[in-house]
């Protein structure tokens, strides 16, 4: 394998992780607490419910990555689908643990490992293979959580990318701010100068 290509899909994939994160969390900062626990139907889930399904997920997934299976025994996903007992501070504190296991188990992978095989309920993935699920998987449940917490704000929504109808102006913004680090904090900066 050429040590370039993975160095450079590793970093571009911790990057697009960084990315879903943010863009979850900017979403959930707009709603109350209320609408973080409301399920649109009985058949829906709630913000929390989809924040806690992430960080049990990348908790299970992300520990111990190259030596244990993803499915770790002390996983209940099932109790993932439930937060009636749950705070939202609980819920962030998985989260977060969530993320940190992925982003810590992510930075530590080696070329060599690149080449190694893990197991998640018993199958057998490639490294490569099981990052791309995750970040499907991840990608995914942010885009509920962005759906949820623009339906709940409606009219008060502040936007997550660029604004419609303002895709000319937004360029012209990026041509005249080269230095903007990022582009979710570019489109945060553009709606906010207004």
């Amino acid at each position: 394998m050429n040590e370039q290509i993975i160095e450079n899909y590793r970093t571009d994939t911790l990057d697009a992780f960084r990315n879903y994160k943010r863009l979850a969390e900017r979403a959930l900062e707009q709603v109350t607490d209320e609408e973080y626990f409301r399920a649109l139907d009985e058949e829906s889930n709630s913000l929390a419910v989809v924040v806690k399904h992430i960080g049990g997920n990348l908790r299970s997934r992300w520990t111990d990555f190259l030596t244990s299976d993803g499915e770790k025994p002390d996983r209940d996903r099932d109790s993932e689908f439930i937060a009636e007992s749950d705070t939202r501070a609980s819920l962030t504190d998985l989260w977060e643990t969530g993320w940190n296991a992925l982003f810590a188990a992510l930075a530590a992978l080696t070329v060599a490992d690149f080449a190694k095989t893990v197991t998640i309920r018993g199958e057998a993935f490639s490294v490569v293979k099981a990052i791309n699920r995750s970040l499907a998987h991840t990608a995914y449940h942010v885009g509920q959580i962005t759906f949820l917490a623009k339906h709940f704000r409606a009219k008060d929504w502040k936007t997550l990318s660029v604004p419609r109808g303002q895709s000319n102006e937004f360029n012209a913004y990026l041509a005249d701010n080269k230095e903007q680090a990022h582009y979710l904090e570019a489109t945060r900066e553009f709606t906010e100068r207004k």
